[in-house]
């Protein structure tokens, strides 16, 4: 009951962050539950009187940034879930800038002489100040062995604080799940899983040095794309070295064009870079916003940064080769097959409809220019009809949207006419040659014997163990299925325990609700 409270407590100062911000004046109550709706019509109401009042700002992203690390790594994953939160509120999100003021540096300097076990000046010839501050950690500039290096140091206390504002999260989500029954299907506690699995991942440097380690692995033959080389010596959980990067930031196109750089060939270079990575590997750098992309002095790309990764199962990787191949030659039907093989749409739908649904959003490309089309928005519009055909949120396949939509951004904003089909032709066209034409088949077949191998193998050890299953099972059908007085009792107790949980929630509610709404008014 007590942790409820504090829950509630907490979430009602982020609703005064957002009143003030006048961030409520983005949701639209009109489709909310009851209770919902009159809470955010009060915010719209109150924040009309004291909120902020141009209509052009990011009002969500300043009350986030109001809030702190967490409320940033929040907005800024709620930015990839349009279907969660509706385009207008994604669209603002996005504006969600991670920065934060920079730590002392002889907190850094301690932090990293308890992460490496060995003085500052044993470890590095010099440490600079930061140059860089996020909300989860800090990045400096240190010299050692004759070159440059990147020291990034997680914030002190940040493991404690993100535990704390994720178990909010959690009961906000499980509470609107309880509340909307129709919210379900969006899944919110999935997502809040999802947001404190990577968090976790970000708070574990070994993590994103590994990341980098394999990304480097993957693409040690590709042209054009290189990432920095970690120094395993200097890194630990708590802070990370890396090969210092000289480049010139993508997003300075003058600065490109001075250097001699050939734009239209770095817009191709960053578009099959990401679309090899997720295809061929099934692992894409997920936050390849123009910060974390470089160019260097041979005109390689060069991506920093990895806390945040996409992965793709073989069937995504299938459904998007697909998907992308289908709609280039407007084969609806094949499209629509896919999303039913993969198991995205259920077998209520008919494919007919679903491919029918799909050419109202392929035929309206056919009079464009290639530079016209956008693949980002093509995939946002598929998510849409998809929901009509109750097609459940894939967690995985947002991520991938999220980050095609900032990688076309930053391929266009180097190339403005870029034809984003002939580029990407070569990328998906191979994919499809290998995975599904004849040399697909042959490695699939390889890949069944040694399954059928391995099986023939275990053949013995399952016969067993089937017949003890099937031992067990006659013997419950002879005597019934029975439950020791321990477990009646266990059940029994956990039982009245919802019950009397359940009653308890409900009142904190109404109270909670009472006082959130009494602080607001006064």
């Amino acid at each position: 009951m007590f942790s409820a409270i504090v829950h509630l407590s907490r979430l009602a100062r982020a609703g005064w962050a957002l009143t003030r911000e006048g961030a409520f004046a983005l949701v639209d109550p009109t489709d909310l539950p009851a209770g919902p709706a009159m809470a955010i019509r009060l915010g719209r109401a109150i924040g009309a009187i004291v909120g902020r009042r141009n209509p052009q700002d990011a009002r969500l992203a300043a009350a986030f940034s109001r809030l702190g690390p967490s409320w940033i790594k929040l907005g800024q994953f709620l930015a990839t879930r349009r279907d969660l939160v509706g385009d207008a509120i994604a669209g603002d999100l996005s504006q969600l800038q991670d920065r934060l003021p920079p730590f002392p540096d002889a907190v850094a300097r301690g932090a990293i002489e308890a992460a490496l076990g060995r003085p500052v000046e044993d470890a590095f010839d010099e440490l600079g100040p930061p140059v860089a501050a996020a909300s989860i950690a800090q990045v400096h500039k240190a010299q050692a062995d004759g070159g440059s290096l990147a020291v990034k140091v997680l914030r002190p206390g940040i493991e404690r604080r993100f535990r704390r504002d994720l178990d909010t999260f959690f009961f906000a989500a499980h509470t609107i799940e309880r509340i909307d029954p129709e919210a379900r299907r969006l899944r919110p506690v999935d997502t809040v899983e999802i947001l404190a699995r990577s968090v976790a991942i970000e708070m574990d440097l070994r993590m994103e040095a590994a990341a980098i380690s394999e990304i480097a692995e993957n693409t040690a033959e590709d042209p054009g794309f290189r990432v920095p080389k970690v120094d395993w010596s200097r890194s630990a959980k708590r802070v990370m070295t890396l090969e210092w990067i000289d480049g010139i930031p993508i997003a300075d196109r003058d600065a490109l064009e001075e250097a001699g750089h050939d734009l239209k060939r770095l817009g191709a270079l960053v578009m099959q870079s990401f679309l090899r990575h997720a295809l061929r590997d099934g692992f894409f750098h997920a936050d390849m916003h123009p910060g974390n992309l470089f160019i260097d002095d041979d005109g390689n790309l060069v991506a920093v940064d990895f806390g945040i990764m996409g992965r793709l199962g073989p069937k995504e990787r299938r459904f998007l080769a697909e998907i992308l191949w289908g709609f280039i030659r407007r084969d609806y039907h094949r499209t629509a097959e896919v999303h039913f093989e993969a198991g995205y749409v259920p077998d209520i739908h008919s494919v007919d409809d679903f491919a029918q649904a799909l050419r109202a959003i392929g035929e309206p490309l056919r009079d464009r220019t290639a530079s016209e089309i956008s693949m980002a928005r093509l995939l946002t519009q598929l998510f849409e009809v998809t929901e009509l055909f109750d097609m459940k949120t894939r967690p995985e396949l947002l991520l991938l949207q999220k980050t095609m939509v900032v990688v076309e951004g930053v391929a266009r904003h180097l190339d403005p006419e870029l034809d984003m089909w002939t580029t990407s032709e070569p990328v998906v066209g191979e994919w499809i040659r290998k995975n599904l034409g004849p040399e697909g088949a042959l490695h699939s077949a390889a890949q069944g014997a040694g399954n059928l191998g391995r099986l023939l193998l275990t053949a013995p050890e399952l016969l067993v163990r089937g017949e003890r299953i099937a031992a067990g099972l006659a013997t419950m059908a002879r005597d019934g299925f029975h439950l020791d007085r321990v477990s009646v009792e266990a059940i029994a107790a956990e039982e009245a325990r919802r019950t009397r949980s359940g009653r308890v929630a409900l009142w904190i509610a109404a109270l909670s609700l009472a006082t959130i709404a009494a602080a607001l008014w006064w």
